[in-house]
């Protein structure tokens, strides 16, 4: 079999992260990997000495969709069977890389599967992100269920089409380990004593609510003195965030560190994940890393979080953007530590069962496999 990676961003996160995992899996599964990626991406550089082929054009270049471009794409489909494409939110001048995609397909008469994957709903993306040609071969995947009932009940999209796989964590890779904790609190440490020790993991962006995640903290203080907030990334908002803190007075309480590639040692430093999204979110590859970590969870209610964040049994949900509820949930999940043992051992009890990436990486080889087979005896 063989697959290409079509990941058109420039960004660096969680998505990026398991399409260089997935390609690295299924090259020892025995699948022949394009990648197609914007020079310098992230995805083509981190694996750029991976063995997988590499097909790069330029990000702004593309947006031309000129017969130069067209080429280049064309060049990593013609070797493939499937091409999965990340949807992503599409460009300011109105490009979007399925949909060029497609074109590229339908023009070169191509057999190739085009299989958009998705696990954000927007509500003005367009439905030919998903479909966006009649005339080639189209699936669609949906990463969380609440995604995939999205797509066939508001964008008309069929159920023969659409399909849930679930994307899984590396519960193997993402188990505690003793000896690297200690590292971890050398990689992040905080006061002498604090506790609960919150962390944020990802872009410091609006739609993540790292500001009412502030806010929350805030009116957690009287109620947990020793809290400590610490938030790992990179993004437009940092500097905005870091004033924040500053204006509010959290300094003691709130800690920056950069993005990293080894969130297991951020897990290894806190107690509570805590995900204060406010919209564009699907089922967050940080949530699943922190539960196998043996991490109660609380999280912004929203796309695929209630498939696996349980109040009282995995962790807490609460309203987006209501930064009095993030802090009620905190407390309540830190308060009783029988029942944050209880959820503790819940959340890493669910990803073993549901949610491995061992057998979720297979789960979309054998997916890949169906979908081929379906249209070979059409």
């Amino acid at each position: 079999m063989r697959v290409c990676f079509l990941e058109d961003t420039m960004l660096h996160g969680g998505t990026q992260i398991w399409v260089t995992e997935a390609a690295l899996k299924f090259m020892e599964m025995g699948v022949d990997v394009t990648i197609l990626s914007p020079e310098s991406g992230f995805v083509a550089k981190t694996l750029a000495e991976s063995g997988a082929r590499i097909v790069t054009y330029g990000y702004d270049a593309v947006v031309d969709q000129s017969d130069a471009q067209k080429a280049i794409w064309r060049g990593a489909f013609e070797d493939s069977d499937v091409v999965v494409c990340t949807v992503h939110p599409p460009r300011g001048d109105g490009f979007h890389c399925s949909v060029f995609a497609g074109a590229v397909i339908k023009e070169a008469g191509l057999n190739t599967v085009l299989i958009p994957k998705t696990g954000t709903i927007v509500p003005d993306y367009l439905r030919e992100y998903y479909c966006p040609v009649e005339g080639i071969r189209n699936r669609v995947i949906a990463i969380t269920n609440f995604t995939l009932e999205y797509l066939v009940s508001d964008y008309q999209i069929p159920e023969s089409v659409a399909d849930l796989v679930y994307q899984g964590t590396e519960v193997a890779r993402f188990t505690p380990d003793p000896a690297r904790k200690a590292d971890a609190r050398e990689r992040y440490p905080v006061p002498e004593g604090a506790g609960p020790i919150l962390g944020n993991v990802g872009s410091f962006e609006e739609r993540k609510g790292q500001g009412v995640l502030l806010d929350a903290v805030a009116a957690c203080r009287d109620r947990l003195p020793g809290i400590h907030l610490i938030l790992v990334g990179d993004g437009p908002d940092e500097a905005m965030l870091k004033e924040r803190v500053e204006s509010m007075g959290l300094q003691d309480c709130v800690t920056f560190f950069p993005f990293t590639r080894e969130p297991v040692y951020v897990f290894e430093a806190i107690d509570i994940l805590v995900l204060s999204s406010l919209y564009k979110e699907g089922l967050p590859n940080v949530l699943l890393e922190a539960m196998s970590m043996h991490l109660p969870v609380v999280s912004s209610r929203m796309a695929g979080v209630p498939e696996v964040v349980f109040d009282g049994e995995t962790g807490y949900m609460v309203e987006p953007g209501d930064f009095q509820q993030l802090a009620d949930g905190i407390v309540r999940c830190w308060t009783d530590q029988d029942q944050y043992a209880r959820m503790a051992a819940n959340a890493r009890k669910l990803m073993e069962d549901k949610f491995d990436k061992k057998v979720q990486f297979g789960a979309f080889v054998e997916y890949f496999d169906r979908v081929l087979a379906d249209y070979e005896s059409a």
